[in-house]
């Protein structure tokens, strides 16, 4: 094995992520207590994927994978690219579904490669790897919290990404809806106009700054924080059942809003007893995560191979 791969494989946890919160289009996210596990090693040659859960007999099992490629891209910046990779993958976060699994498969894919690299943490520091992720994943909004976990605040400078992350206030309380049928984001931001009316963006400016009171301070103001005309009323033709749940549960006194580029939907809260959201949607209660992603040594455990959601309550 070349010296500058570390011997024996590597694991990580990467939390599911909720972006926009609303108003907070392209700038806010939220880490979510519900978690993908991979471990990976570098081989004598070729790439071997194993997928266990979510997109199980769907994802690509060779170079193709996102965590591949992203691993690829960070042993590119590295300078060290192995001939052979063996990975293995506990998928609990949905695919397609607004929560953050590209985002997911990114973050684990650029910190994989990081650890197997000898000096990869003194080369490619917290900053650096945000950059990294964003610049695979296009806007920094999901990499950001599932990286630093909590609630994160991303933007993007002449150099690349950033982020800081925030305390959440104790009463906040995620339920995430998720649906059975899939969304693309392509097709989500395809569906935006080149322009808004403008004021429609000053009202949609003060809601992202009010929401960042509402979720770290006073949760209580969480309904006219999350208000937003920016994106979800352009693409609720093309995911009416998201619109129309999100709309029942803001009439029902619970601040909703559509959870990244759909279909799933984020409430800060339970609904109230007698909602009914219909059949179509699994309702879960997630905490929210604080740690963000984390490294460590050694292959995967058994609890860790298991493809129950780890993290969700219901």
């Amino acid at each position: 094995m070349p010296t500058n791969f570390t011997a024996g494989p590597v694991r990580v946890r990467v939390p599911a992520t909720s972006a926009n919160l609303g108003p907070g289009f392209d700038a806010l996210g939220l880490a979510l207590g519900l978690y993908d596990d991979l471990a990976a090693e570098v081989s004598s040659g070729g790439v071997q994927v194993t997928v266990a859960g979510q997109g199980a007999g769907e994802l690509p099992a060779d170079d193709q994978h996102l965590v591949v490629r992203a691993m690829r891209a960070t042993f590119d910046v590295l300078g060290a690219q192995p001939t052979g990779l063996s990975v293995e993958c506990v998928n609990r976060i949905p695919q397609a579904r607004g929560l953050g699994s590209s985002s997911a498969a990114i973050v684990a894919g650029v910190l994989l490669a990081r650890a197997l690299v000898a000096d990869g943490v003194e080369r490619l520091d917290e900053p650096a790897l945000l950059l990294l992720a964003a610049e695979i994943e296009g806007h920094p909004d999901n990499v950001a919290p599932c990286l630093l976990g909590g609630f994160t605040l991303a933007w993007t400078e002449t150099a690349g990404a950033r982020a800081v992350s925030l305390p959440v206030a104790d009463a906040v309380r995620p339920t995430v809806f998720v649906p059975s049928e899939r969304g693309l984001t392509a097709t989500a931001r395809a569906a935006l106009p080149a322009t808004v009316p403008h004021a429609d963006a000053a009202l949609t400016a003060g809601r992202a700054a009010l929401l960042v009171h509402a979720l770290t301070t006073d949760p209580a103001l969480l309904m006219p924080a999350t208000v937003d005309r920016l994106h979800q009323d352009y693409r609720a033709a093309g995911m009416p059942g998201t619109s129309s749940l999100v709309s029942a549960l803001r009439e029902a006194g619970v601040a909703a809003v559509v959870s990244g580029a759909g279909p799933s939907v984020l409430a800060f809260g339970e609904p109230p007893a007698g909602f009914d959201a219909g059949t179509d949607w699994q309702i879960w209660k997630l905490p929210i995560d604080v740690s963000g992603a984390r490294v460590a040594r050694g292959r995967l455990g058994h609890a860790e191979r298991d493809p129950v959601a780890a993290g969700r309550k219901s």
